[in-house]
């Protein structure tokens, strides 16, 4: 099924490409939708035997994503945004992975799914008991070649909200140390990819040597992706339990926004292997549920060089200097504890509106 909505997929794109050579304009969601019914009459019959709101849902991913594409053209005209959102391309057979039913075309009876359309139970495994009602179930496959059902649920309430601690905190993001606390505590990434460098090379040179397309070279893969699926799977579950201490610790958490493309060309695998913008996603996701706070500052701020006691600006200070000492007022710095308080520092001034110090 995925395979068949992957040419739905190819289909109304190469359509919307086309039409819009011919007319300069795009194809609207409704006459999309339109077409692929026509196309089950007539051409593709096959398709009408495939779930109606997953084909739909098909043809609503693709105009969310050519909507984002617009939206973000008029907030980066407007100033609101730099970040770039590119225009919808074709995904390859391999790289289309899941499904989405909506309110139709699948029966659910305790550790079993039925898909209506091929007329087949399937058992499932349950992470945990599905609590609320049920909005829609995706089917994703990986790459490992198993295949994962997620339940969107409403009327949920499972949040066991943290307890207030009145204490904030900023942190400073860094190759050597992950985060630095403003109270100098270290927090070291763990760099599941790098521990596990030496199995993958093995993997990728036992994939190499075999004839592409034969049956081993399948298991190969599969084995490979196996194994960066255990690492990544370790860099979640550590983050998720980090997010978790923090936000039982600190009510306000501060961080600093970082070009982290910039910092891959530098230094890659290393800023990759820490995963530091899925990190803050989780934090941020961590907050919202506690009633925490998240804030992020300007990454034009300045953070490392500026004294944290009396604002002096060490213009001289390099990547190398890991202490200094400051020449107007003789405090001496750890160079990431001086910049998590300067982060923290201008991030409560931002959250309040006035210039709070500490």
């Amino acid at each position: 099924m995925i395979d068949d909505m992957w040419q739905i997929h190819v289909h109304i794109m190469l359509l919307d490409r086309r039409y819009y050579r011919i007319y300069g304009k795009n194809v609207s969601i409704s006459r999309l939708k339109q077409h692929i019914t026509e196309l089950k009459k007539r051409t593709k019959p096959h398709w009408a035997d495939l779930p109606s709101q997953v084909v739909q849902d098909v043809v609503l991913r693709y105009g969310k994503s050519r909507d984002a594409f617009f939206d973000n053209i008029k907030d980066r005209k407007s100033g609101k945004t730099t970040r770039k959102v590119g225009f919808p391309k074709i995904k390859p057979r391999h790289k289309y992975n899941s499904l989405t039913f909506t309110q139709a075309g699948y029966t659910l009876e305790d550790n079993r799914i039925k898909i209506n359309c091929i007329d087949t139970w399937f058992s499932i495994h349950k992470h945990r008991e599905i609590q609320g009602i049920i909005k829609t179930i995706t089917i994703k496959r990986d790459r490992c070649g198993d295949y994962w059902i997620c339940f969107s649920c409403d009327n949920v309430d499972d949040s066991d909200p943290k307890p207030m601690t009145g204490k904030s905190a900023g942190f400073d993001y860094g190759n050597k140390t992950l985060l630095t606390s403003d109270t100098g505590r270290k927090i070291e990434s763990p760099e599941f990819l790098n521990q596990s460098l030496k199995v993958l090379r093995s993997l990728s040179k036992a994939l190499s040597r075999k004839v592409k397309g034969s049956g081993n070279w399948y298991r190969a893969c599969r084995a490979l992706a196996r194994h960066y699926r255990k690492i990544s799977r370790q860099r979640l579950d550590w983050q998720w339990k980090l997010s978790t201490e923090l936000c039982t610790e600190f009510d306000i958490l501060i961080f600093e926004t970082l070009n982290l493309d910039g910092m891959k060309r530098l230094w890659g695998r290393k800023v990759s292997d820490n995963a530091f913008y899925q990190l803050l996603e989780i934090i941020e996701q961590k907050c919202a549920k506690h009633g925490k706070t998240f804030h992020k500052i300007n990454m034009w701020t300045a953070t490392t060089k500026p004294c944290s006691d009396c604002d002096y600006p060490n213009k001289g200070l390099s990547l190398s200097d890991r202490q200094w000492t400051c020449p107007e007022c003789g405090s001496h710095h750890d160079r990431d504890v001086n910049a998590a308080r300067n982060i923290k520092r201008a991030g409560l001034a931002a959250l309040s509106g006035a210039d709070v110090r500490r």
